[in-house]
């Protein structure tokens, strides 16, 4: 088989390749996803972004009133901390490609495309996850301290005792913190006999040693698991825990234990963070943006190609398979490395479009040039290929520049379209060198040429 053969065979290949990737790669997993946030099959397996589908943005920030005295490095490497931290959050709440991003000195961006419960997203990024084991005080009473309106009146605890509300509405006069969250290595949601959820830990070795001597020394005392500043529960020690696991019981329905339990292995957070902004983007604008977005893309597409038809004839619909072809590739290298397509993104595919007729125009400009100073086809078709490469080249590598700068400095949605915008001039090169160059050498015996 001829060499050029071999590459009629490979492009073939790729477009089943990339056909497949698009419409056909979509795992059960990612179906299942989808259907999560999505009442519709899903149909490409292309993955889309917040703009697109709809989502939630939270713009949060390290609270440097509650940070007083800390160097701003400081801030900054608890911001960094606190990104580690929020991006295990954000995985365990199972959202399709999550964009999670540091902005400034202490900001942090998050992106969650296709979650729209605004209340559940903050209250499991927001919560710092203090997780804290105290005992209950057996030597004052709640009553003691109340004032003439039945609240607490703190200013006259003892020194060692701390109020603490509880979640099934019991308040709590606790004594000093025991043991820590930072000893928990584990938490999980399980069931008890009649099917209520709770959750339970384990410690590591230290954490479980303290955790046996805790309960060793303490049987009968009631032992208040605190998280955030509030009792979950108040187990009566009945005996020596030993191995570092235990259990964390209340009223939880399936969704606050499992988002409890989430937060817990996460890992609290090293600083308090406070949310400088938050916006929703609904399914609704997301859907107007894709069918406008799609719309767009099409009556480009469709006057492009009527254009080289109509300007260049023959010659012309051979540069619009190109131009095809590359939409096709381009479709499947985004599927296949799971690039998230934002509105700039779609910006970024469209403006390949043009990179991918200009490349065109200068062969077939060439071309007509060598025609007209009297050279044969086969001439002409070589002449104006080799002449055009290096003004396209030029072209190709200082767009890919420009991509490069607004990747390494340019935030999500720059980043999508410059990533969209390299891979679609890269594919451009191929298609207007390689795939219309295999039709224009299969031409070269004619007398005349349609251009």
């Amino acid at each position: 088989m001829s060499f050029q053969k071999w590459m009629v065979l490979a492009v073939i290949i790729m477009a089943g390749a990339s056909i497949y990737a698009v419409f056909l790669g979509i795992s059960k997993d990612e179906q299942d996803e989808w259907l999560k946030t999505h009442p519709q099959k899903k149909i490409t397996s292309l993955k889309l972004g917040l703009d697109i589908q709809g989502g939630l943005q939270l713009n949060l920030e390290v609270d440097r009133d509650k940070m007083q005295g800390k160097t701003d490095q400081e801030i900054s490497d608890a911001a960094d901390r606190a990104l580690e931290i929020l991006r295990n959050r954000v995985d365990g709440l199972g959202v399709t490609e999550p964009v999670l991003e540091r902005e400034g000195l202490s900001g942090i961006v998050i992106q969650l495309p296709g979650l729209t419960d605004v209340k559940r997203a903050r209250d499991i990024l927001l919560s710092t996850a203090q997780l804290q084991f105290r005992l209950v005080s057996d030597r004052y009473h709640l009553s003691d301290y109340l004032d003439k309106d039945g609240k607490v009146d703190a200013s006259k605890l003892p020194q060692d005792i701390t109020y603490l509300p509880g979640k099934d509405n019991t308040d709590y006069l606790c004594e000093k913190v025991l043991l820590t969250g930072d000893s928990l290595t584990d938490a999980n949601v399980e069931t008890d006999p009649m099917g209520r959820p709770y959750i339970a830990f384990k410690l590591n070795p230290e954490g479980g040693k303290l955790f046996g001597v805790i309960t060793g020394d303490n049987v009968g005392r009631l032992l208040a698991i605190v998280l955030d500043d509030r009792v979950y529960s108040a187990p009566r020690i009945q005996s020596r825990i030993p191995g570092g696991s235990g259990i964390i019981t209340g009223s939880f329905t399936d969704q606050e234990a499992a988002d409890l339990a989430l937060v817990l292995r996460a890992g609290a957070l090293p600083a308090p963070l406070k949310v400088t902004s938050q916006f929703v983007v609904g399914p609704t604008l997301g859907a107007d943006s894709v069918k406008k977005g799609t719309m767009a893309a099409l009556y480009g597409l469709a006057l492009v190609l009527l254009f080289m038809g109509i300007y260049y004839r023959l010659s012309g619909w051979i540069a619009n398979a190109g131009l095809v072809m590359n939409m096709i590739y381009l479709m499947g290298l985004l599927a296949a490395l799971k690039v998230t397509i934002t509105l700039p993104g779609i910006a970024g595919i469209i403006l390949t479009l043009g990179l991918s007729v200009d490349s065109n125009v200068l062969i077939f400009e060439r071309i007509r040039e060598e025609l007209r100073a009297g050279k044969t086809v086969r001439a002409a078709i070589d002449a104006g290929y080799k002449r055009a490469l290096t003004a396209i080249i030029d072209t190709h590598v200082t767009t890919l520049i420009s991509a490069a700068v607004l990747f390494q400095f340019g935030t999500g949605p720059i980043k999508g379209f410059a990533v969209n915008l390299s891979l679609g001039v890269a594919l451009s090169l191929f298609t207007a060198v390689v795939i219309t160059k295999m039709i224009f050498d299969a031409r070269k015996e004619y007398q005349g040429l349609s251009i």
